[in-house]
């Protein structure tokens, strides 16, 4: 059996909070090992650096690799990280806040996944969602949905749909990158430090400026 791998970017001995970075990718015809070199993992890894310079040595910033790609309906990325979770608790301080920071499929699992105990906010960014997904009990946590208007892969009117329901629990912001694409290379500085913003934002306390500052302040809706 294939397993789910986690690689430090920054692991402080006592973190005050952990981010757990989720990559997506799509499914093969038969099941298959997710690699650190795909394209899907190597999108996270300038994202799990920004947020770990961010943390300023008092965050973990630790990068999942599931347990193989795509989302197999037997064994979810959800189950991925709620094993990350489990190995969480055990390294650090089992009460230790987490953040779920995922692009494409592993914006879904941040989103489906919110909802575990540790977890106090997640970033989704150009999550691919399904519009019905967003009905889920997540009082008490801070969500953040970041989508560019010109994703081809994950429709941004899901995401939104998403948004909406997601609301009626938690504390939702959702904001809209102009030309943003799916794979973030255009605009992936607005899309890298919103997602490090909101992490040092939720699990530190930091006072972002700008648009993230807006949000916080509870503006749930932006266009950028």
């Amino acid at each position: 059996m294939t397993h789910a791998r986690l690689i430090d970017t920054a692991a402080p001995r006592a973190p005050r909070g952990v981010v757990l970075v989720l990559h997506g990718g799509a499914a093969r015809r038969r099941p298959m090992r997710v690699s650190p070199t795909q394209l899907s993992v190597l999108r996270m890894v300038p994202i799990a650096s920004r947020i770990a310079r961010a943390g300023g040595g008092e965050l973990a910033v630790l990068r999942l690799l599931n347990s193989t790609r795509g989302w197999d309906a037997h064994h979810t990325p959800v189950d991925d990280v709620r094993w990350a979770l489990r190995r969480v608790a055990e390294r650090f301080d089992p009460d230790v806040p987490v953040c779920l920071v995922g692009h494409s499929l592993g914006g879904r699992a941040a989103l489906l996944a919110a909802g575990e105990d540790a977890v106090v906010s997640a970033v989704a960014l150009n999550p691919w969602v399904h519009p019905h997904e967003g009905h889920l009990d997540l009082i008490g946590r801070r969500i953040l949905i970041v989508h560019g208007d010109d994703d081809r892969v994950a429709r941004p009117t899901s995401s939104a749909a998403v948004a909406r329901d997601l609301a009626r629990t938690a504390r939702v912001g959702y904001v809209t990158v102009d030309g943003g694409r799916h794979a973030m290379l255009r605009r992936h500085d607005v899309f890298d430090g919103l997602a490090a913003g909101f992490a040092t934002a939720t699990l530190l306390g930091h006072r972002p400026e700008g648009v993230l500052a807006r949000v916080l302040a509870g503006e749930e809706w932006v266009d950028i």
